[in-house]
């Protein structure tokens, strides 16, 4: 159980990653329609678009993926916590 408790904890911290990457690419604007800029927003988008409609915006800042990266951090230590035993 050690193993894919190991594996689980890398995948969110891999979606966390991209997560980081798409805030960086908003702050540069890349060119949307490049493969990697591609792949990002579609991996990303399942847990960022339902967040955008549910939080206002707040002037010029997006705060969407900070809400994302804390609820994503809440349930990995959640996932990670169950599949070591602890909770």
């Amino acid at each position: 159980m050690a193993v894919l408790a190991m594996v689980v904890d890398w995948l969110f911290r891999l979606y966390e990653l991209l997560i980081l990457v798409r805030v960086l690419f908003s702050w540069i604007r890349p060119d949307p329609y490049n493969p990697i800029v591609r792949v990002v927003h579609q991996l990303t988008d399942p847990v960022m678009e339902p967040l955008r409609r549910i939080i206002p915006p707040m002037g010029m800042v997006d705060i969407t993926p900070i809400v994302a990266l804390i609820l994503i951090s809440i349930i990995q230590q959640l996932v990670v916590g169950v599949l070591y035993g602890i909770r």
